[in-house]
């Protein structure tokens, strides 16, 4: 099978790229370096050097490569995440959701493409209802300003590929992204905020977290070539509040247990994101992916996955 990924290069389009050309796939990934296309061909992808934002050099790479499916990797994440300048942070993120992410789906259409799968999040749930949702859940349209804004590029691509005629369309909701190229990695920025008790438990840390691990989201996206549809939370098995799952990383990072500082403080120094994350995050439900892909996590939960990240053992690649 001929499989476009664009955001080959990211925390999950390098594992996944891997796994689809060990299958036997023919792969063409999009990078915006240089040194991003000549990783991609060391792996045996071939790349197509592009700005995502340019879409007529989308169109042209996706016409080239001629692919049955597109996968919808792209991100701008790589800056520290900064909760007090949350709608900077997502800003590009946001763009590449609401303006780029419905026009890859439109050029794949036009291309021959039978399939689009995209790069979702599954922590966008509206709170106020049970601590654990499914899919059907209503998102956080109404939040915060910047939280509102990202939340709304989500919906915009999640109804682009799942609403267009003449494509089978399936959004892969991913839960905290941790292990290589992630945040949460040992050299990642909230690795480092920790280890720095720069990252407290806010007020009741009753916020809930789901977390995947990067390959079995990897893993996630592959059965999701020919399985699967609609929109589906790909996360652990356990989702967990702030106040369980945050002792656990820093205890696996080696580092210091956190602080506590209380909701109000947290909003003066970091914002009003920090405390929604920390106080009301909804989780997130594996059900349907586990139904509807035949996904099993090799990382059922954090608690086994933070320690064998660290310890190396992310580099496996799941049968």
């Amino acid at each position: 099978m001929r499989v476009l990924v664009a955001g080959a290069t990211g925390a999950v389009g390098r594992p996944l790229c891997e796994r689809l050309v060990a299958a036997g796939h023919e792969v063409v990934g999009t990078t915006r370096s240089d040194d991003g296309a000549a990783r991609l061909r060391a792996a045996g992808v071939e790349p197509a050097v592009l700005d995502a934002f340019d879409l007529d050099a989308l169109r042209a790479a996706v016409e080239a490569a001629r692919p049955e499916v597109v996968i919808n990797q792209l991100t701008a994440l790589s800056a520290p995440f900064n909760p007090r300048r949350y709608g900077e942070w997502i800003a590009e993120t946001n763009r590449l959701r609401a303006e780029v992410g419905p026009a890859l789906v439109e050029i794949a259409r036009e291309t021959g493409a039978r399939r689009v799968i995209a790069q979702s999040i599954s922590f966008v749930v509206r709170p106020g209802g049970e601590p654990v949702a499914d899919e059907s859940a209503p998102l956080y349209l109404d939040g915060p300003r910047a939280m509102a804004e990202a939340t709304g590029s989500v919906a915009t691509l999640e109804r682009g590929v799942t609403g267009t005629d003449g494509i089978e369309g399936v959004v892969l909701r991913y839960g905290y992204l941790y292990g290589p190229g992630t945040s949460y990695a040992a050299d990642g920025d909230i690795a480092d905020a920790v280890r720095a008790r720069r990252f407290p438990i806010v007020g009741s840390g009753a916020g809930v977290f789901s977390f995947v691990h990067t390959h079995d989201a990897a893993d996630a996206t592959v059965l999701a070539l020919d399985r699967g549809e609609g929109v589906l939370n790909v996360v652990d098995d356990e989702p967990a509040p702030l106040r369980d799952w945050l002792p656990a990383y820093a205890a696996a990072l080696g580092a210091p247990p956190p602080r506590r500082v209380p909701a109000f403080l947290a909003r003066l120094a970091a914002g009003s994101v920090s405390v929604h994350y920390g106080t009301r995050q909804v989780g997130a439900s594996n059900a349907r992916a586990r139904a509807g892909l035949g996904w099993n996590p090799g990382f059922g939960s954090w608690r086994e996955g933070f320690p064998a990240s660290f310890a190396g053992e992310d580099v496996r690649i799941a049968a």
